[in-house]
């Protein structure tokens, strides 16, 4: 069906995405990329679809929940709308915070409430999404669901408009255990960052996040990636962590981050109701969480400078 360019008045026939552009004013098409820029900008490009990531290991004490709520509140620091989902049952990440929301993930996975309502306000940018013992009785419900729902309940509930035009980034800090609610989580991100203490039996855990991960994939029909690998715990004067840390970066590559050291603050931080960058900004574990939330930018920044081509060369569904 033919158009008439918004920009110019030409009228063609639309064959691209970007020929494409809906806003609040209303639908609009555009015959060029340069009609589309002249009206709405070069950030008419810009991918407005949050970026989901989780933080995932199955093996306990890996810095999951520190790692959640120093990334989370990090990138909220720089202005950045982020929206925290704790997918554990002992709530940590309301603990660490010093939050407790009135509804909780119980309620957006079981009763269908509004994510953008049960979500939290803690600081500025950073709203928080709950969960208490409450979720274990989700589990039990989502065990009941059809098989082919059990596993995308979080993907169906938090796929919403809202929440794409609200936030940059989603982040999901997830239990110690492979049960439906991770599985939830995986259906729904697009990309995993693995805590791993710098100890032999932490590389046994990386070994079945990556299983896990493959499962997902082969079952359910979602890919994720690993985008990143992050030691934890990390004490340079001790050899073993020094070979775990040659080990994660021999067969990770550039996907190894830099380690977060050991770091007494970051322990800390949650009995004082504070994240890291609060309660001890100039401590280690402030500079190497501020070092992660950096690296996440700049992924994200080249993510976005890659979309446009990508969005140009792709064509419309007839």
């Amino acid at each position: 069906m033919e158009k008439n360019c918004t920009a110019c008045g030409q009228t063609f026939r639309p064959a691209f995405v970007f020929q494409i552009a809906v806003t609040p004013d209303g639908k609009h098409h555009f015959c060029s990329l340069e009609c589309r820029k002249s009206t709405l900008g070069d950030e008419a490009f810009r991918a407005r679809r949050a970026r989901r990531i989780a933080i995932l290991n199955q093996k306990g004490g890996t810095g999951k929940t520190t790692t959640a709520v120093s990334l989370a509140a990090g990138l909220a620091e720089r202005s950045h709308n982020v929206l925290l989902v704790d997918t554990d049952a002992q709530g940590n990440v309301g603990v660490s915070l010093g939050v407790a929301g009135e509804k909780s993930l119980y309620h957006v996975l079981v009763e269908g409430e509004d994510p953008t309502e049960v979500a939290v306000p803690v600081r500025g940018h950073l709203d928080v999404i709950t969960s208490d013992a409450t979720l274990a009785a989700a589990e039990i419900w989502l065990a009941r669901q059809a098989p082919e729902a059990r596993s995308k309940m979080l993907t169906r509930r938090l796929n919403l408009m809202q929440i794409t035009r609200r936030y940059d980034s989603i982040i999901i800090d997830c239990g110690p255990s492979l049960n439906l609610l991770n599985q939830n989580a995986l259906s729904y991100v697009d990309e995993v960052i693995i805590p791993v203490t710098c100890d032999y039996l932490a590389l046994v855990g990386v070994k079945q996040v990556l299983r896990t991960i493959k499962d997902v994939e082969r079952h359910l029909g979602h890919a994720v990636r690993i985008s990143a690998v992050l030691p934890t715990f990390y004490d340079g004067r001790t050899r073993l962590a020094r070979e775990v840390l040659e080990t994660l970066q021999g067969h990770f590559k550039h996907k190894c981050l830099e380690p977060i050291r050991l770091n007494t603050r970051l322990a800390e931080a949650p009995s004082h109701r504070k994240t890291i960058f609060e309660y001890a900004p100039t401590s280690h574990g402030a500079a190497d969480y501020n070092r992660v939330c950096d690296w996440v930018l700049a992924t994200t920044a080249r993510m976005e400078h890659e979309a446009p081509r990508s969005a140009a060369e792709a064509q419309v569904a007839s």
